[in-house]
């Protein structure tokens, strides 16, 4: 399943190259155009290069131009959307709700845009067959490590999330490898993580990574890598709303994707825990 050419280019703009950033800025302005045009007849009314059409499909990670006409056609043939909205002094509360419901939307729809199925697959697959699952994010990456471990617990999986990254370091350096390391960091360039990630490595431990879209060391030293939208994120934004949301978006598609993998077992898993939980409510009753 091809994901959104455009959302693709919007999200890696500003990390191109000046020559391919200068293509890409053509192709948002022109998408019509594009999927009706050869390599040749874009670098043309682009003032570029056939060359650098293919330069700008590799950064992307696309695997050629055909590729790309395929996801944009793709694109054009969707809604318009808003795009993203910040706050403004003295908004009135039914204009804050209406754009924090625009902006959830939006990043949960670019997320879903740029997803790899392949990596998706590969990830689940990891962590379907690990004996525990280590998630390690620091702040409110955190935040989302602990809803991913109580998934996971829930469905019979071992599954740890701690804050202090001295105690994540000895539980990896005595993990055993069928054990999996899931760090999440929306920069993909948080020290704590890349430490531990860089351990998981020496001790042969299997590692996933979920950070913004496009090349960062975290998802370089990752087995398999999930990305969210990595937009230009408006001051209030930017504190950690929307990426904490495209987070858990892919937290829960990873959940459901583990679950239809061995669904008799989960519902079993879910059930037991429901009335275990049901149990210890009752009790106060």
């Amino acid at each position: 399943m091809a994901t959104g050419g455009l959302a693709i280019i919007q999200t890696m703009l500003n990390k191109l190259p000046q020559s391919e950033q200068k293509l890409a800025e053509y192709i948002l302005q022109n998408p019509h155009e594009v999927v009706n045009s050869t390599v040749q007849e874009l670098s043309t009314s682009a003032n570029s290069s056939g060359a650098a059409v293919i330069r700008l499909c590799k950064s992307l990670g696309i695997k050629g131009f055909q590729d790309l006409k395929i996801r944009i056609a793709g694109d054009l043939m969707k809604n318009v959307e808003q795009g993203y909205r910040d706050i403004e002094p003295s908004e009135s509360l039914y204009r804050i709700v209406e754009k924090t419901t625009s902006n959830s939307i939006q990043t949960i729809r670019d997320t879903s845009e740029i997803i790899d199925h392949d990596n998706l697959k590969q990830a689940i697959a990891l962590m379907l067959n690990a004996k525990t699952v280590h998630f390690c994010g620091v702040g409110a990456s955190n935040i989302v490590a602990a809803d991913a471990q109580q998934k996971l617990l829930r469905i019979n999986k071992g599954a740890t999330a701690f804050t202090d990254m001295h105690l994540v370091a000895t539980l990896i350096a005595n993990a055993e490898e069928s054990d999996v390391v899931f760090a999440i960091s929306f920069s993909g360039e948080t020290p704590e993580v890349i430490n531990i990630l860089k351990l998981a490595k020496e001790r042969g431990v299997k590692t996933v990574g979920l950070t913004h879209f496009g090349q960062t060391t975290v998802s370089s030293l990752c087995d398999a890598s999930l990305y969210t939208s990595f937009s230009n994120e408006a001051p209030f934004r930017s504190a950690a709303t929307s990426s904490r949301l495209a987070q858990l978006y892919l937290i829960d598609i990873l959940f459901l994707g583990m679950a239809s993998e061995q669904y008799e077992a989960t519902v079993q898993y879910i059930d037991k825990t429901r009335a275990a939980i049901k149990s210890m409510t009752d009790g106060y009753k």
